[in-house]
């Protein structure tokens, strides 16, 4: 073997270490062996990514003599502070991936003009397989990535699917419903039904912003805090009044509840209900469908809310229709929303059972979202019938 081949061998050597693998930083090289030592190597170097010395290296050709340079740069002054010589700029399809710095020689000789056309040589063969190498290493880290959202996710339905109701109440004199479809992402979409002391029935409705584990456990948080509240207050509005308050401080950064609350009284079809920023509900009577309007900033948001309470008193056969904007805000193939005046229109003109409304917009919503749509976003929908001869 020539001496410029021993020579190149122990520079590879020393950049893939003798164990194969390529270092996680570039290290300094030098061309000889101390007796009866290791390889030196030259102190790490942390280059911020505003210094000048970046892009002045990945503009230049060849190995740079490192005391050469006049350049008003911290990383520059640091190589030379550090005793590094040459610097050998790594870099594949015009993008500057690394750098090789080397010390003095153990010689004390100066680089020859054979070294450093080695080191040019060099330079070209490695940048392509270090860029390789970032790029399988990119790969393995956005995977891994995938794989933890992904079991958040996991974690983040089961949490969700886990706290609503196993089973719908049957009053007497009313039919309910419910429906529940979670998008690929776990949305923060909650139904619950609340069996008072005194006889009536309360219904929640709501959905949680934000997406995972979060908006899970935020979405478990106010569901306790809803149910211990009911039992505290007699009607809507002071109960989401008292859990807006519980949960404004502790809530994350960006993130709040829409919730729409209400109480059944079967016996006398009363049902007030305060709304938290949710989608408003329509109720269908025999001339068409209305909305059920009150107003009220979400839960969390702010402090200090008060909720505007109403009520209605349904009639026989009268349907309310609670759900969450998954409903209204899916999309045509062309872009257009479903939107609240083509659900109106569609409960106003639906003459069937609560739980038959479900499935007949269920039908018109995939009629106009067409085949092969992706659901953008968790669908729930929670329906109370007042049957048309009530006891």
């Amino acid at each position: 073997m020539t001496a410029q081949q021993q020579k190149k061998q122990n520079l590879w050597r020393t950049l893939f270490r003798r164990d194969g693998r390529k270092p996680e930083r570039p290290e300094a090289l030098v061309d000889e062996r101390p007796p009866g030592g290791d390889l030196a190597e030259a102190p790490e170097i942390d280059i911020s990514p505003n210094d000048p010395a970046l892009a002045y290296f990945a503009g230049v050709s060849g190995v740079v003599e490192v005391e050469k340079v006049e350049l008003d740069s911290p990383a520059i002054r640091a190589m030379k502070a550090a005793g590094v010589k040459l610097v050998v700029p790594l870099v594949s399809q015009g993008e500057l991936i690394g750098l090789l710095n080397l010390g003095p020689r153990m010689s004390e000789q100066e680089y020859s003009a054979d070294d450093r056309k080695l080191l040019a040589d060099l330079a070209a063969q490695t940048a392509p397989a270090v860029r390789v190498a970032q790029l399988v290493r990119q790969q393995q880290l956005e995977a891994q990535e995938r794989e933890r959202i992904e079991q958040e996710l996991r974690v983040a339905r089961l949490i969700q699917q886990t706290l609503l109701p196993k089973s719908v109440p049957e009053p007497e004199g009313y039919q309910l419903g419910a429906y529940y479809q979670p998008a690929r992402e776990v949305g923060g979409d909650f139904y619950d039904f609340l069996e008072l002391d005194d006889g009536r029935l309360g219904l929640v409705v709501g959905d949680v912003t934000d997406k995972g584990v979060p908006a899970a456990l935020v979405m478990a948080t106010t569901r306790t805090m809803l149910r211990a509240a009911a039992q505290r207050f007699d009607s809507p509005g002071p109960v989401l009044e008292r859990v807006n308050e519980v949960l404004h401080p502790d809530i994350p950064p960006n993130m709040f509840v829409t919730c729409l609350y209400a109480i059944l009284d079967p016996l006398s079809g009363r049902l007030q209900y305060a709304n938290a920023g949710h989608d408003l509900p329509y109720v269908r009577h025999e001339n068409g469908a209305s909305e059920l309007r009150a107003t009220g900033m979400p839960l969390g948001l702010m402090p200090g809310m008060g909720y505007e309470e109403k009520e209605v008193v349904l009639g026989a056969g009268d349907t309310v229709l609670f759900y969450s904007d998954g409903l209204v805000e899916a999309h045509a193939p062309d872009k257009e929303m479903f939107g609240f005046p083509r659900l109106q229109g569609f409960v106003g003109a639906h003459r069937g059972s609560g739980p038959d409304l479900m499935d007949f917009l269920l039908t018109e919503l995939g009629r106009f979202t067409g085949e092969g749509w992706e659901q953008e976003d968790d669908i729930t929908m929670v329906t109370l019938q007042r049957d048309r001869s009530p006891a």
